[in-house]
């Protein structure tokens, strides 16, 4: 009775090891693109391997050993994100390998993985080529929710147009080690869908699958050997999360954000470039997390509300890499993601030039000479450069043009550390004109050394921030009412309620409870108007009896007209490093009734009254934390956006500027009242409809300024230190970039 007792303590213990967490990362994700190599009929491989390690990032050593046919890509814009858990980075290397591959490879000392790949070689009858393995695009590393399910896309793409299935790997195959499928992990094969079905306990899960790809059959013909042509492998890691949100929150793509799966075509020395943009309602985005091909610019990440923008470019220069490269990304909050996206870039192979063809740099311009004789059934009439202004002349012989580094719509990237000109000349045909005359598309680059062009760098013809808004600062300052430097809003105030945040209207709801301010009014959660009339209300508080209101200001010194500020955030807490905060304003929404907006005719501030009495406090003093922009619209019809909503209109995000995000901070702020504040205060409030506003892009690089700020009194000789009168605004590192400004 005693063993069977003991076998069964031992059988429950071993189905927790296996159905819980695993404890050790091998990867939080990894794929391989394999390219076979001609020179001996695909027997080896150009296999590039792109990895996601957990922090702290690996070193790249050992990863090739001497006389390897081995590139490991150092990047001066490295891979890495913050969630989930302690991080991640990406490390990306190629090596020419067998095509049947097996290895255990390392990263680091604390990464270990194996790989196992079956590539060939094979020759495709219809074409006498070798067939090109399947490329499955790594997102960043996947989250979700305990009781929520959910769908995980994988972007698959193949060169020869097969189809392409994936399935878990097999341990008795030799795929993969210790790869135990969970039983909360659905996978449809042919869709390479991947369903989470959220009865998982929280942790983190790793899934091992293998990409295969199979030569396409009609659907009304069912054939039992058509085995697939390769299999390569994809790790992917999940990290399952506790959350009490719901479980429809996560944020969206929105606006001119690609479309999944989209492909994008790339001339040599071309740059590609296209915005993400994310719709976050219910809390802030932290990151737009990003994995893609090396040297790949990620530029203008800003926040502004629940609004979210990047900017990502990547310009082909002479490279080793396979031919298909895909960028995928998400975007993080502090507990949730996006559905993962993926993106492709298709690096057009090029012919060789015909002999006798000659490209001239020069100061100024390059001259091209080609010969006619190679442009067979090509229309040379409709040749034109990237401006239709300069001319391309012509022969019996030669082709010549001579095309400025200034004009002709020649552009300017940079590559690696050269600065390149670029033009092409191409056919442009009547777009009512329909031929099956062959077209021609020619790249054309210049090369500047990096000696005299200083590079990598990315950059957008637009003001910096500094030329757009001037050289602002941010501080914040607390006061009675009545009082502070916009003591005549204040005094006698227009106040406005704010528009509930999400998450609270569905807590108000469920606990039915209405709240009223302390102004007396009643407040709409939802419109974001105040209904009341003229109220007297006493402010008079007794020496050394709790603060019931104070005025948070939130000033800028922008000294343009048209510049408008926007509070994203603000929290509240008892200890200076926000340790355990709560918050006052999420995403421009109010978190309670005890906040309101005070109405005032400086654009590039804020005022918001907040009603102290039904706070609970344990100490004498507080600190407040806001995150702020500022905002210009271009369009005289235009205005800055109203970040507390639920649809945002995409002409507005076309349609305003704004600053970076910076956060300032407030010093102690004393809640207990050490001089007898005014004693009566006449609130006259009014109907102040909420107007709909513009968005734009946003800023993400965040700034601390830190100000020595208490609540005013009228005698501070008696106050303590916290309650002293101010007399200046200190601030403690303001540094203000050169950002990137979205000007449209």
């Amino acid at each position: 009775m005693l063993n069977r007792f003991k076998l069964s303590i031992l059988l429950q213990g071993l189905t927790l090891f296996l159905l819980g967490p695993t404890c050790k990362a091998s990867s939080l994700g990894l794929t391989v693109h394999v390219v076979p190599l001609d020179s001996n009929e695909g027997r080896t491989v150009r296999a590039h391997f792109i990895a996601i390690a957990p922090s702290p990032c690996p070193a790249l050593s050992g990863l090739c050993a001497e006389g390897e046919d081995c590139l490991v890509h150092t990047t001066s814009l490295p891979f890495n994100g913050t969630e989930p858990g302690s991080g991640w980075c990406v490390r990306q290397w190629q090596k020419t390998v067998s095509s049947n591959y097996n290895a255990t490879i390392n990263l680091g000392p604390n990464t270990e993985f194996y790989v196992s790949m079956n590539a060939g070689p094979k020759v495709r009858a219809n074409s006498g080529r070798l067939n090109q393995p399947a490329f499955v695009g790594l997102p960043p590393p996947l989250r979700a929710r305990v009781n929520c399910p959910h769908h995980f896309h994988l972007s698959v793409k193949d060169l020869d147009g097969d189809r392409v299935r994936c399935r878990f790997a097999r341990s008795d195959q030799g795929e993969c080690l210790n790869c135990t499928q969970h039983s909360f992990i659905e996978l449809d094969e042919e869709k390479c869908m991947l369903t989470f079905t959220g009865k998982a306990p929280a942790g983190q899960y790793f899934i091992y699958l293998m990409a295969e790809d199979l030569i396409p059959v009609p659907k009304n013909i069912h054939t039992t050997d058509n085995n697939p042509l390769s299999s390569v492998p994809v790790h992917l890691s999940l990290t399952v999360e506790e959350s009490d949100s719901s479980c429809s929150e996560e944020p969206l793509a929105t606006g001119g954000t690609p479309k999944e799966d989209s492909t994008l075509f790339v001339l040599p020395y071309q740059q590609v470039k296209f915005d993400v943009n994310f719709m976050s309602q219910l809390e802030s985005v932290l990151e737009v997390a990003v994995v893609g091909p090396p040297e790949l610019f990620r530029v203008g990440f800003k926040t502004v509300g629940p609004l979210a923008l990047m900017t990502i470019a990547w310009v082909r220069s002479e490279n080793n890499l396979a031919r298909l490269l895909p960028i995928c990304f998400a975007v993080n909050t502090k507990s949730l993601q996006s559905e993962p996206r993926c993106v492709w870039l298709y690096q057009r192979e090029m012919r060789t030039l015909p002999a006798g063809t000659e490209l001239k740099c020069e100061k100024t311009e390059m001259t091209l000479v080609l010969p006619v004789n190679s442009l067979t059934n090509i229309n040379l009439a409709e040749l034109q450069l990237n401006s239709p202004t300069c001319p391309v002349t012509y022969n019996s012989t030669y082709l010549t043009a001579r095309i400025s580094l200034n004009g002709c719509g020649t552009k300017t990237v940079h590559s690696g550390s050269e600065l390149v000109y670029t033009n092409t000349l191409q056919s442009v045909r009547p777009y009512t004109m329909v031929s099956r005359q062959p077209s021609l598309v020619l790249p054309l680059a210049c090369r500047i050394p990096g000696v005299q062009a200083k590079g990598p760098q990315y950059k957008i013809g637009m003001p910096t921030e500094t030329e757009t808004f001037g050289n602002v600062r941010y501080w914040i300052e607390i006061h009675f009412p009545g009082e502070g430097p916009l003591a005549n809003f204040t005094r006698i105030p227009r106040l406005r309620s704010l528009q509930m945040s999400p998450v609270r209207v569905r807590r108000e709801a469920e606990s039915s409870t209405i709240d009223t301010t302390s102004t007396g009014s009643t407040n709409s959660t939802s419109t974001g108007s105040t209904n009341s009339t003229s109220t007297s209300t006493s402010t008079g508080n007794a020496i050394g009896s709790k603060v019931t209101k104070l005025d948070l200001h939130v000033l800028s010194n922008c000294s343009i007209d048209r510049a408008e500020m926007i509070v994203s955030n603000c929290m509240e807490s008892e200890t200076e490093d926000f340790a355990q905060s709560k918050p006052i304003l999420e995403q421009g929404c109010t978190t309670s009734n005890s906040t309101l907006e005070v109405i005032t005719s400086k654009k590039n501030s804020r005022v918001y009254r907040l009603d102290l009495s039904n706070v609970e406090t344990k100490g004498s003093t507080m600190y407040i934390q806001c995150t702020v922009n500022l905002c210009i619209a271009t369009l005289p019809s235009l205005k800055c956006p109203d970040v507390c909503t639920r649809s945002i209109d995409q002409r507005a995000v076309i349609g305003s500027v704004f600053t970076k995000t910076y956060t300032v901070t407030s010093g102690p702020v004393s809640l207990v009242v050490t001089t007898a504040a005014p004693t009566t205060t006449t609130v006259a409030t009014t109907t102040t409809p909420t107007t709909p506003t513009t968005t734009t892009t946003t800023t993400t690089t965040t700034t601390t300024a830190t100000a020595t700020i208490a609540v005013q009194t009228t005698t501070p000789s008696h106050a303590p230190e916290q309650a002293s009168a101010i007399a200046g605004v200190i601030l403690t590192t303001i540094c203000i970039f050169l950002q990137n400004i979205f000007l449209y």
